[in-house]
């Protein structure tokens, strides 16, 4: 079994709101609250749920692009090292922060349009490395053929490219240093279908090829079904879901994960989907309802999970199988998934 190559524990952040009224003072407002897992070298470990669910800050905490309230983000190096990523010196935080890069949602504003594309990917490379100017010439024409992309064009400017081939930058860019590791911030969602099929067939490639590490933070759970290797649910701040593609997708252990699969559509017109929609509105993050976050809108709710967060543990479905729910283990979900895809 892979070892783990990020270890994130008890993460938290939370954003002070500047208040309307006079005299009074800011709320801190949680984002994330509490998240531990484990990344596995080599996976793909996708991060699913609404907006607003903290799914972005997650991805750019743990890349200490953003710093956290509290908990630890450890990483463990080439040399079997373990370094808390979040609180490095100077000095070892520029030796390792080529390790961890990002891939951002939107291509057309994460890209300088100032610089031309050459600039753009060798960036990195130059800040990172000291490399004479042949060789960076020689790698940045190298990594953007990996990425399908014609050396003979670098000297362009972004505004130059479509769509897909900004995103092939913004992966070259992140590329460039070598990475182990990779946040890929809804890399392809700004995408037409078939560029989003060309770019995941793309990422899948270049980490069979260099054996990249994957947090993927999507809401298209059809994407998240073809390039996972586990799946992590967010709600308001929280993991309530946490396990391998196949058990997530055949049997969900959380009313929330049972909703989002409902959503997914059919690519068949004339097939009516059994979607379960919730009721009431998304709970105000500045003022969580106590207990279960989700219970306001779960139809399974009790009183228990009016009054108790449910802590994310093991179900029946076995260790890589967590979920946060009282009665992970006990409810008959309605198979909408299912029956879904029996259709």
């Amino acid at each position: 079994m892979p070892e783990p190559i990020l270890r994130v524990k008890d993460l938290n952040k939370e954003f002070k709101t500047k208040s309307t009224k006079l005299f009074s003072k800011s709320v801190p407002v949680k984002i994330l609250k509490d998240i531990s897992f484990d990344l596995l070298e080599g996976e793909t470990l996708s991060v699913v749920g609404e907006s607003g669910s903290g799914k972005t800050t997650l991805g750019r905490c743990v890349l200490n692009g953003l710093d956290a309230t509290s908990g630890e983000v450890v990483y463990v190096t080439n040399d079997e090292k373990a370094v808390d990523y979040l609180n490095l010196g100077k000095a070892d935080y520029k030796k390792y922060r080529k390790d961890i890069q990002m891939i951002f949602q939107d291509p057309y504003s994460s890209l300088n349009p100032r610089m031309t594309v050459f600039d753009i990917i060798s960036e990195p490379l130059v800040t990172n490395y000291d490399v004479k100017k042949k060789e960076v010439e020689e790698h940045v024409a190298d990594i953007a053929e990996r990425v399908g992309l014609n050396p003979h064009l670098l000297k362009r400017y972004p505004h130059a490219f479509s769509g897909g081939q900004r995103q092939r930058i913004a992966i070259a860019r992140a590329l460039i240093t070598q990475p182990r590791v990779i946040v890929c911030d809804e890399a392809v969602s700004a995408l037409d279908v078939s560029i989003q099929a060309q770019i995941i067939n793309l990422l899948d490639d270049l980490q069979t090829e260099m054996g990249i590490t994957y947090i993927f933070i999507s809401h298209d759970l059809s994407v998240v079904q073809t390039i996972s290797d586990r799946v992590a649910v967010m709600h308001l701040g929280r993991i309530v879901e946490l396990a391998s593609v196949d058990s997530f997708f055949e049997n969900p252990k959380h009313p929330y994960s049972e909703a989002l699969l409902s959503s997914v559509p059919k690519p068949d017109p004339d097939v009516k989907t059994d979607r379960i929609i919730l009721q009431g509105e998304v709970p105000n993050p500045g003022n969580p309802p106590s207990g279960c976050e989700f219970h306001p809108r779960c139809p399974y709710a009790t009183e228990l999970c009016r009054t108790e967060i449910p802590e994310l543990k093991e179900t029946g479905q076995g260790k890589r199988h967590l979920s946060a729910c009282h009665y992970a283990d006990e409810l008959e979900l309605r198979g909408v998934w299912h029956a879904n895809q029996a259709k």
